[in-house]
């Protein structure tokens, strides 16, 4: 019979594998989980799992789910506004890890100086995307079409464009270019990158929740989302408070794509297309709309990516798991983990 066993102890949980620790529990003691001080092995299905292999696999996928959860603040930031998704999304994403990496190689700057520059430069090219793709279409019937197919035109623009520049190949930040220190969490590694990544994404997702609350752009970026008729009733710029939203959008997308690249050590043109989708699942999983949601709906696909390779040993159902978890979520909670039912003028 499987179970915990402590101290000799007969099992007292069955199905989960045996627990070593080191002293004895005090007789007649319930035992938990958290009295047990070193966990040995858990059989999930037909696969020993070592616990210390569980928990590096918590941390990693905490922390690329924070990176998911970064990159999907965006999509949800333009669909809260237009109603519509920015397919280009992911070509900005790419394309601000790439400037990162051509600041710290080529213009030799530090990589705390590219970060921001890139992030700018993701942003102008936002506010490009927003003149050229979105407001042309803005003023025709079938807006929202037309203006998801421009985004479409404008994802293949940019994605040939670093791709004439910077080449097929896979690049990489160069050595030494980020102290990287490592701690030792009991017999996990935790990295300075991978604390950096959290704290980027819980400090913008507060700041940018902070703004659209209590700064008057954020109240007038509110105030479109709501009803754009309205606010243009209102005396409301729409067209510049979509322009700055789509800038505030890249820009984020940026970010997460130097962080990308930082994290998993590899940039590439079309590293936007294996996030993209992730992208678009995450915030319908986190609940259209919502800035929290995204970071929760990272994290939590980030999760079932990990663990789905740790207890399967290989990475061929990893993407099928995770959208299995999607959709299982959203049948029992479909309009997403913090989404909420929106109201939409005729």
């Amino acid at each position: 019979m499987s179970g915990i066993y402590c101290a000799g102890w007969k099992p007292a949980l069955p199905g989960i594998g045996s627990v070593a620790w080191e002293r004895g529990l005090p007789a007649r003691k319930p035992l938990k989980m958290e009295f047990c001080k070193r966990l040995t092995y858990l059989p999930l299905g037909h696969r020993i799992v070592s616990m210390p292999v569980l928990l590096q696999q918590l941390i990693n996928g905490f922390f690329t789910g924070s990176v998911y959860g970064l990159f999907a603040i965006g999509y949800t930031l333009v669909f809260g506004v237009l109603d519509i998704l920015n397919l280009a999304h992911a070509a900005i994403f790419t394309l601000g890890g790439l400037m990162a990496l051509w600041l710290t190689t080529s213009a030799g700057l530090s990589i705390w100086i590219a970060f921001p520059l890139a992030a700018l430069f993701s942003g102008a090219l936002g506010l490009v995307l927003d003149r050229v793709a979105f407001a042309p279409p803005r003023r025709r019937a079938d807006s929202n079409l037309s203006g998801l197919i421009s985004s479409i035109a404008m994802a293949i623009i940019f994605e040939s464009a670093a791709l004439s520049i910077f080449g097929a190949r896979t690049v990489r930040f160069p050595e030494g270019i980020f102290v990287n220190r490592v701690w030792h969490f009991y017999s996990a590694t935790v990295t300075s990158l991978q604390v950096e990544i959290v704290l980027s994404a819980l400090i913008l997702m507060f700041a940018l929740t902070a703004f659209l609350k209590h700064h008057r752009m954020g109240k007038a970026i509110r105030a479109v989302a709501e009803s754009e008729r309205t606010a243009r009733l209102l005396g409301i710029n729409v067209d510049g408070v979509i322009s700055v939203t789509f800038f505030i959008s890249s820009a984020l997308g940026g970010v997460a794509g130097i962080l990308y690249g930082l994290y998993f050590d590899a940039l590439a043109p079309d590293m936007g297309h294996s996030i993209e989708l992730k992208g678009l699942a995450v915030i319908i999983l986190g609940g259209m709309g919502s800035i929290p949601g995204a970071i929760l709906g990272g994290i939590a696909f980030g999760l079932s990516e990990v663990f789905t390779v740790a207890l399967t040993g290989t990475s061929n159902l990893r993407d099928a798991v995770a959208f299995t978890v999607l959709l299982v979520i959203l049948i029992l909670k479909p309009s997403g983990l913090l989404g909420r039912g929106r109201v939409r003028e005729a």
